[in-house]
Parts: structure tokens; C-alpha cells; sequence
């Protein structure tokens, strides 16, 4: 990744993690203001079809944060062992704080940079919540995240995309500028990491774009649902699966 390379928003791509670095004291009590923002990771989780109770799987979790999508696959896969990253050093310390089975470790890393830490071989499972839109190449990440995946095991995307529909779009616009935005600004002082937020949500892929940009890249099984609540429509949960030799691979997302 570049670190020249800009973002949607004018951020440059390698100054999204220590974005968040300056946000992570705040964020989880400002997530927590957001009405559904666990039970929606939870969803997502569920949406993965995991075997119940998770045991002798190995899952990633990428772009952990301060823990929260750990605490969602935790929740349908207790049993688990789950490798969690996040390129933020200060979220993953927020993470690393909280209290965890030993089955669960977190790696500081970027993303595009897992297949250089050592992490053990193939996954079962990987999550990846609010991360792609934050990446530099979101396809070549998408490659990677097929070679680490088993044959038939799921990538579940938990994601915002607002573009393709006029009515999300201002809700998001709407509740950013009203809430998100002037609250980040209270709680931190600065409202840097909010605003590459709206903007990032804003310039990302519609959910049919996305759906091609995971057939293209390798995925099959594609579906994609949305979540109940005011982030109906705005947030979204993709699942797709990487073809056991010998399928379909073929099928149009």
C-alpha cells in the first residue's frame, strides 16, 4: 500500500490507523451511543453459519478494533480459536485490555501484511467489519483473503454502503452531521476520524457493486442482508465462500 495513495476523502491510506490511534480512547463509549451497533455484529456473526459452538475452528478476525467483532464470533463460536488484527495500536490495546478466553490472540498488523506474521496456515472463518472501505486495494485484500480461507469456508463483510439507494444516503449524511460528528467532537476534540467516516461510507460500493467485486475476486455462494433498526439499509452483511475444488465456480453474484 502506497503510503501516498489517497482515500475517497483526501486521507491517505496509511494514515487511517494512527486516525484511529487518536479516536480509541473514545470509541467504544461513542459506539455505544449507536442503537444496535453489538447486536448488528452479532448478526453479521450468525449470518456465517459457523459450526454451533465453533470447536477445532479457527477463525480471523480482521480489523478487530478494539475488540468488538471478536466479542461477536466469541458469541457463536465460544469454542473457537480466533486471531484477531488491527493495523491501530492503540484500539488493539483497548482490545488486548478486555478479558478473553486464552483461545484468542490479537496481532498487531495491518491486514494487507497477515501473511508475513506467521499465522499459522488457513482459516475456517474470517470476519471483517467496517474494514474493507478503509484499505488502499480492496480487491487484491479480497485475493489475499481467498488464499487464506479453507475451500468452502465463509468471508462474512460487515460493512456500511449507502451508495445505491437515494433514501441511506441521507439518513447516513443526516445522522453523521447531527450526531456522529459534532458527539466525536465533544468526547475527543477532534473530529478527524468522524469525518473520514461520512466520507469513506459515502464514496464506498453500493451492495451490488460489492457482490461483483466478490465474484470477481474469486467468491461464490454470494448473499448479501441488511440490518434492522435506524441502520437498515445502510449496514450490511455479505457472505460469500471460496468454491471446493471441483464446484461451480462460475456463478454470477
Amino acid at each position: 500500500m502506497s503510503g501516498g495513495r489517497l482515500g475517497p476523502n483526501g486521507l491517505p491510506r496509511d494514515q487511517v490507523p494512527t486516525t484511529f490511534d487518536h479516536g480509541a480512547a473514545e470509541y467504544d463509549r461513542l459506539v455505544g451511543f449507536n442503537p444496535g451497533y453489538h447486536k448488528h455484529l452479532r448478526l453479521s456473526a450468525q449470518r456465517m453459519q459457523l459450526p454451533a459452538g465453533g470447536a477445532g475452528l479457527r477463525l480471523l478476525d480482521a480489523g478487530c478494533g478494539t475488540g468488538a467483532s471478536t466479542a461477536a464470533l466469541l458469541s457463536v463460536a465460544p469454542d473457537a480459536e480466533i486471531v484477531a488484527v488491527d493495523a491501530s495500536e492503540q484500539m488493539l490495546a483497548r482490545a488486548r485490555a478486555k478479558s478473553w478466553p486464552s483461545t484468542v490472540r490479537f496481532h498487531h498488523t495491518r491486514i494487507e501484511d497477515l501473511d508475513t506474521t506467521g499465522s499459522g496456515g488457513r482459516f475456517d472463518g474470517i470476519f471483517a467489519a467496517y474494514l474493507l472501505r478503509n484499505l488502499a486495494d480492496p480487491d487484491a485484500q479480497l485475493r489475499a483473503f481467498a488464499a487464506l480461507l479453507r475451500p468452502g469456508a465463509p468471508l462474512a463483510l460487515h460493512e456500511y454502503s449507502v451508495r445505491g439507494s437515494l433514501p441511506a444516503r441521507l439518513v447516513w449524511n443526516i445522522v453523521c452531521g447531527a450526531v456522529i460528528i459534532p458527539l466525536g467532537a465533544l468526547l475527543t476534540g477532534d473530529t478527524t476520524l468522524y469525518r473520514h467516516l461520512r466520507r469513506s461510507v459515502t464514496a464506498f460500493d453500493s451492495v451490488p457493486q460489492l457482490r461483483a467485486r466478490l465474484h470477481v475476486n474469486g467468491f461464490t455462494g454470494i448473499r448479501a442482508a441488511t440490518v434492522p433498526g435506524w441502520q437498515h439499509g445502510i449496514v450490511h452483511t455479505l457472505t460469500a465462500t471460496v468454491p471446493r475444488p471441483g464446484s461451480e465456480s462460475g456463478r454470477t453474484p
